[in-house]
């Protein structure tokens, strides 16, 4: 295969999802907004959770290492894992005094913070679930991975975020996480402790998994399961304003704090990226000028508003993909070292024509998401376009890996596949779904000379699958969850040969 020798293969997980499952209780983080969520019982009674709980879950937090040699054995030589902010803050860091300065257009332009800001956030972490995550890190970098480090996936400290409130008060009252501006502060406070606590072993950081996901499917998909499950496209907006600037003012937080070059090869001390979900999205009727317009405000604001935003600093904050003077703003612009594409599967969008939503929002087609497409699938059954799909429903649909990459492209930042995975529980789909995604990789790089330098697939092991719980298999090993025994399935021979095919 035509792969540079430099070329990273990898897994990908994160902090809720895989840390959880001591048999006697220990490691468990009870102090997130996702925790307390998935124990409502009201979510459970109304099937909005599944009912399983993340307590029980794969225990990456004790068997990290285990976990890192059977990687190893792999072949893999990159590993992406994710910190959690409520382990290292569980009580609210508002009293830390840091400088708060702001642009001409209220937004915050820039947060100063200091040694003083930094010895009163010592006072407040949690030096213990630091000092874990140094061993975790540190456990990978002696076993030969290039380590991926993601500060947020998703969960907010209940500090933060009540996604129990927020639901009960129509977003009213809170903590409200990413509605409320007070967390971009928090969250630069919490960059810059972690930079400078473990910038010694950490290079290559990620501010964001996903914070689209977090803007559409807390806000505007309430059947999703995502919390608050509050639906308002105001909220919408506002998140996503929030969490842009957050991305800009945690970068320069990392930045600042991390100044040692833990690996030879890094381009920098801190190389600091965002991981992204790019969702190709598509018209119904080729040549249907309402679909192509619904199908390319659909792009525009679920693929191209974050990264938009970090790289250009363009704020398209009413999404109507027209860009204004007024919207590019100095204090986002070229906030971005490199970008991490999460790719599973399409949208194909057909569009409805609303006088209202082109008055008023200057939308010109309300997308209307195509069932029998992508996500919105029968579980293991074929898609209209005759595609397999998975035990989540999805469409497999290898092609838009290079779509995707090649929309992500037009930023000028290297690319990492940062997730791909599929839902497989008798890992009938896997291998060959690692393989035709391996091929269109292949194109990617050799044909299109897209900038690609790695690919990290999702996951290791099985995981906690978010408001679905544990009943989708994404591992390349399964875990029997009574004993946390690891499992091969024939999918993890797959990767290791693909890997091994890469090097020759």
């Amino acid at each position: 295969m035509g792969f540079d020798s430099k070329f990273l293969w990898g897994v990908s997980s994160s902090g809720f999802q895989f840390e959880m499952g001591y048999p006697s209780g220990e490691g468990v983080d009870a102090n997130t907004d996702w925790f307390i969520w998935v124990h409502d019982k009201e979510n459970i009674r109304r099937g909005v959770v599944s009912g399983d709980f993340p307590e029980n879950g794969v225990n990456y937090w004790s068997l990290y290492a285990k976990d890192h040699e059977i990687a190893r054995k792999l072949g893999l030589n990159a590993y992406r894992i994710g910190l959690e902010w409520s382990r290292i803050f569980p009580k609210s860091t508002a009293a830390v005094e840091v400088g708060v300065e702001r642009a001409s257009d209220g937004n915050i332009s820039s947060i100063n913070l200091d040694d003083k800001a930094l010895e009163a956030l010592e006072k407040l972490a949690d030096r213990n679930a630091l000092d874990h995550y140094r061993l975790i890190v540190k456990d990978l970098r002696m076993k030969g991975f290039k380590v991926f480090v993601c500060l947020n996936h998703f969960t907010l400290p209940l500090w933060i975020h009540n996604p129990i409130t927020a639901r009960a008060t129509r977003l009213k009252h809170g903590p409200k996480g990413w509605l409320d501006e007070t967390t971009v502060v928090e969250f630069a406070k919490y960059a810059a402790y972690v930079a400078y606590r473990l910038g010694d072993i950490i290079d290559c950081w990620a501010t964001f998994n996903e914070p689209m996901a977090v803007c559409e499917a807390g806000y505007m998909l309430p059947e999703s399961g995502f919390p608050p499950g509050v639906s308002s496209f105001r909220a919408v907006k506002k998140t996503a304003k929030n969490l842009a600037v957050a991305h800009a003012r945690a970068y320069d937080a990392i930045k600042k704090f991390d100044t040692f070059r833990a690996d030879d090869d890094s381009p920098t001390p801190a190389w600091v990226g965002l991981i992204h979900n790019v969702i190709p999205a598509q018209p119904l009727r080729a040549g249907g000028k309402i679909d192509a317009d619904a199908a390319r405000f659909m792009d525009n604001l679920h693929n191209q508003f974050f990264p938009r935003a970090a790289a250009e600093g363009w704020l398209d904050e009413n999404f109507n993909g027209v860009k204004e003077k007024s919207e590019v703003k100095g204090y986002l612009v070229q906030h971005l070292d490199w970008l991490g594409v999460n790719y599973y599967t399409r949208f194909v969008i057909r569009g409805k024509s609303n006088l209202l939503a082109r008055l008023f929002a200057g939308i010109p087609a309300i997308p209307e998401i195509v069932s029998n497409y992508g996500f919105g699938c029968q579980p293991n059954s074929v898609s209209a376009a005759g595609k397999p799909t998975s035990d989540m429903g999805w469409e497999i649909y290898p092609e838009g890996l290079l779509e995707a990459l090649k929309a992500m492209a037009v930023f000028g930042k290297p690319l990492y596949v940062t997730e791909n995975g599929v839902a497989d529980a008798e890992d009938k789909l896997r291998p060959k779904f690692l393989e035709e995604h391996v091929a269109v990789l292949e194109k990617a790089v050799n044909e299109e000379k897209l900038d690609v330098r790695g690919y990290f697939h999702w996951a290791l092991t099985d995981n906690y699958e978010w408001a679905k719980g544990f009943k989708m298999k994404f591992g390349l090993y399964a875990v029997d969850l009574e004993t946390k025994r690891r499992i091969p399935r024939k999918s993890a021979k797959t990767y290791q040969r693909i890997i091994e095919k890469s090097k020759i």
